[in-house]
């Protein structure tokens, strides 16, 4: 995982990044469950690319992570 400021929150697309490194699931198994193609998922966890957002969140849906508002700082 990387560091980051504790008064940042962290990104979407670092929480994904953490969330494959950590998973169990081979990235067989989550590009079929997703229907992601595997080069694609390859090269966002290794900071290659980026993936639509229509994308992340079919990745977020399957790894259990959801968005939430919260209040912006003034």
């Amino acid at each position: 995982m990387r560091k980051r400021n504790r008064k940042q929150p962290m990104t979407m697309t670092q929480l994904l990044r953490d969330s494959l490194l950590e998973s169990d699931e081979s990235l067989n198994a989550i590009a079929l469950a997703t229907g992601l193609p595997k080069p694609s998922i390859v090269r966002f966890r290794n900071r290659k690319q980026s993936l639509r957002l229509d994308l992340a969140d079919r990745l977020a849906a399957y790894l259990g992570i959801e968005c939430c508002r919260t209040k912006r700082p003034k």
